[in-house]
C-alpha cells in the first residue's frame, strides 16, 4: 500500500494553499490547534443557542430553575413527581404532584 499525501480542499484559494505549503510542520501543528479551538468554540456556541431555544415548561414553578428534571419518588407505596435540580454540590427537589395510576 502506497502513501498518498492528502490534497488541499478544493474550496481553498490558491494563495492560502501556497502559504500552507511554505510553512514548517510546527507552524502547521499550531494552525491545527487553532482550528480545533475555533471548531470547539463554534460547537459550544451552537449548543448554547439550542439550550436557549428550549422553552420553559408551563407547569414549572417560578422558584424552580429551567434545568430541573422531573423525578418520581416512592414514599409508603405511593408515587410522587418532584422537580429536581443541582445547586453546586447539593441536589434540590420540589414537590410537583402525585403520579396517576395509569403511569
Amino acid at each position: 500500500m502506497s502513501y498518498e499525501p492528502p490534497t488541499p480542499p478544493a474550496n481553498l484559494p490558491a494563495e492560502i494553499v501556497n502559504t500552507l505549503n511554505e510553512l514548517t510542520s510546527e507552524q502547521l501543528r499550531e494552525i491545527a490547534t487553532y482550528a480545533e479551538h475555533k471548531e470547539r468554540e463554534a460547537r459550544l456556541e451552537e449548543s448554547a443557542d439550542e439550550e436557549s431555544v428550549e422553552e420553559r415548561p408551563d407547569d414549572l414553578p417560578d422558584d424552580v430553575p429551567g434545568k430541573a428534571t422531573i423525578t418520581i419518588k416512592e414514599i409508603n407505596d405511593n408515587r410522587y413527581y418532584y422537580w429536581q435540580w443541582r445547586e453546586g454540590e447539593n441536589v434540590r427537589s420540589r414537590y410537583k404532584g402525585p403520579v396517576s395510576p395509569d403511569e
